[in-house]
């Protein structure tokens, strides 16, 4: 089977958890060894790869002697698709991810007469704070990922939330979407001991610390936890691995609640703002007392298996896809949450949310026993659940099933 991937993310330019899913799927396809997957990836960028069963194709953006224009992302974007659907020669099966690329896959179904499988990482009308990073580009991103779902032959959807939220949201068939989850490599996230990587960066190895890792965006709930920071017991170090803000404003309004908590906590907060190397990480992880995943929308959140790998129970909102990887009371603490509605996903009472996040931590700080039980579940329950091999299984033989049922029906019969 000949399976073409497109992707924006992929090695070395990954930023967010859709790339790494695809750079985790695409090599444990291709270790599945049954002498049947050929691979090609196109991408956003400069890679270039060309093995036996695999190449890789980076697509750069048009050349500057094009126009500044207002909606320059939007376009790039659209460009880089146009010579995707060029580059492309042939596909058993074509596979999207993020609308960065669903126009490419919309047009190689029909060009290359191959099924479209889209994986959903995310859902745009569910991520209204994108206003402020792509403005009116916004919309027409929503149009793209609507055109695509209706188009897909076959969607996989990363949570059974994430299946809800589709067939609520789109003309989709409950039956044309199949759940699979993302996983995590247990070879690269495991316990380690390296307390002076944690002294590079300030922390004291010897007391312990709460941590969030992301980007600075409204979706990963970032301010609120800055703000709940005060509310943490006395003695306790608070890590943020927090950079690459959405847009200057958020930034902007993220270093004055820090500065804000800073003043009214009694606890030290080491706020790490460039990007961290996965050795670096993985220590950070596994070291850290409690991992805090304060996210207002979330699809899955491969960052809470990160740190469940390393053996770090984690309190998390319980939103979207989260109470699918975090389990209530045995590897972490779901904190309640109520988003305002009317299209926002904010919480309605900003200030019981900070609080609330606050007593989950607080209650794993105070029982290090707990914490402990906890840690030996964490690691179980990512090996039992979401390795990678089985993953790559389970996809593999989805698009055996769209490139069957394809056959048999036609791209117009589904």
């Amino acid at each position: 089977m000949h399976i073409l991937l497109l992707t924006n993310e992929y090695p070395p330019y990954i930023y967010g958890g859709a790339g790494v899913h695809v750079d985790h799927l695409s090599r444990e396809m291709l270790a599945l060894k049954d002498g049947k997957t050929e691979l090609s990836i196109l991408c956003f960028g400069d890679q270039r790869l060309d093995t036996i069963n695999q190449s890789v194709t980076g697509i750069k953006g048009p050349d500057s002697r094009l126009p500044d224009l207002p909606q320059s992302r939007l376009l790039d974007a659209l460009y880089r698709n146009l010579i995707m659907t060029g580059t492309a020669k042939k596909a058993d099966v074509v596979h999207c991810h993020t609308w960065y690329c669903y126009l490419a896959g919309c047009l190689l179904k029909q060009m290359l007469n191959a099924p479209l499988v889209v994986t959903v990482h995310s859902l745009e009308p569910h991520r209204p704070w994108k206003k402020e990073q792509l403005g009116n580009d916004y919309h027409a991103t929503a149009w793209l990922e609507k055109t695509a779902l209706e188009n897909a032959d076959g969607i996989i959807a990363v949570s059974h939330a994430m299946k809800k939220d589709i067939t609520d949201l789109y003309n989709v068939k409950p039956q044309r979407i199949r759940v699979i989850h993302n996983g995590i490599d247990t070879r690269r996230f495991q316990y380690v001991e390296r307390p002076r990587i944690l002294r590079k960066y300030g922390i004291d190895p010897h007391r312990p610390y709460v941590l969030f890792v992301g980007r600075i965006t409204r979706q990963k709930g970032i301010l609120h936890l800055v703000n709940a920071l005060p509310l943490l017991d006395e003695g306790v170090q608070a890590v943020l691995c927090a950079g690459a803000p959405d847009t200057e404003a958020i930034g902007q309004e993220m270093a004055s609640r820090v500065a804000t908590a800073r003043k009214k906590s009694r606890n030290p907060i080491f706020w790490i703002e460039e990007m961290v190397s996965e050795e670096h990480l993985v220590a950070l992880y596994s070291h850290a007392a409690v991992f805090v995943c304060p996210s207002v929308y979330e699809p899955f959140g491969i960052i809470n298996l990160e740190a469940m790998a390393c053996g770090t129970p984690v309190v998390a909102a319980a939103v979207g896809g989260i109470p699918e990887v975090v389990a209530d009371g045995q590897t972490g603490i779901l904190v309640p949450f109520e988003a305002t509605g009317g299209g926002s996903a904010e919480p309605k009472d900003p200030e019981k949310f900070a609080a609330d996040l606050a007593r989950g931590i607080n209650t794993l700080l105070q029982s290090p026993q707990k914490r402990s039980e906890m840690a030996a579940h964490c690691r179980k329950r990512v090996e039992q659940y979401f390795d990678w091999k089985q993953i790559a299984r389970t996809t593999v033989g989805f698009y055996e099933a769209q490139v069957k049922a394809f056959a048999e029906h036609g791209k117009e019969g589904r």
